[in-house]
């Protein structure tokens, strides 16, 4: 068994977006709704068959000798703020840090530069501290009108480091080390959606950050927890 992230699923312009890349991991587990714990340990390298090693408790996806990520059963223990309403996220995205300057630009779920990608752009909600940002997936990200689990947990990623950036301080890149998502429904083509990530802790180069998936009507699709480091310097 292995692992193949595709080019059209980057985050940084070289290497698999984190999110993207972790639920493939966790269906590599047999879990690709979750609730599973991925932990990135190099940046998952693209087009590359990347082999599943079968260990007491989980796996690990090997390069060669090199470790690249290892996933497990887990549980997002998260409180989920209450859900933003589809105008109010669309109102946010358009304040969204990172539309005129992004560090990222080729990134599948939030790149500005990516015609091909989620083009979700999450911005500050008025009042609120959380970002948020409107998706409607579309054909090209999903099976039988079904948006692909994995695409869900990209969908999960960015938003929560928008939750971080949009209330403080850019410091520099930063790239996901560990990731945890549930999926409780999968979205349809063509459904409105609206993603919001928030920030729950910070320790020097470490983000504790929350995302969510909702419905417009606020039924919740899925929910991630995210552990972010700052590249020193």
């Amino acid at each position: 068994m292995s692992v193949v992230i595709a080019r059209r699923f980057r985050g940084p312009n070289q290497s698999g977006n984190g999110g993207y890349s972790a639920g493939a991991v966790a269906a590599a587990l047999g879990l690709p709704l979750g609730p599973v714990e991925v932990t990135l340990k190099v940046p998952p390298p693209l087009e590359q068959p990347l082999q599943v090693v079968i260990g007491s408790d989980g796996i690990t996806v090997v390069q060669g000798d090199v470790a690249v990520a290892a996933a497990r059963p887990g549980l997002v223990q998260v409180d989920v703020p209450p859900p933003v309403g589809f105008a109010e996220a669309t109102d946010a995205s358009s304040r969204c840090p990172w539309l005129a300057d992004h560090p990222y630009p080729q990134c599948f779920v939030c790149g500005t530069e990516r015609s091909d990608g989620l083009r979700i752009f999450p911005g500050p909600v008025e009042g609120r501290s959380v970002a948020a940002a409107p998706w409607i997936p579309d054909g090209s990200v999903a099976h039988d009108g079904l948006v692909h689990p994995e695409v869900v947990w990209a969908s999960v990623d960015c938003p929560s480091l928008f939750g971080y950036t949009c209330f403080e301080p850019w410091e520099g890149m930063m790239l996901l080390g560990q990731f945890t998502a549930r999926i409780d429904r999968v979205p349809l083509v063509g459904e409105p959606c609206v993603v919001m990530g928030w920030a729950l802790a910070h320790d020097g180069r470490k983000h504790d950050t929350g995302a969510a998936l909702h419905t417009a009507d606020g039924e919740l699709l899925a929910v991630s927890r995210a552990l972010w480091s700052t590249l020193k310097k």
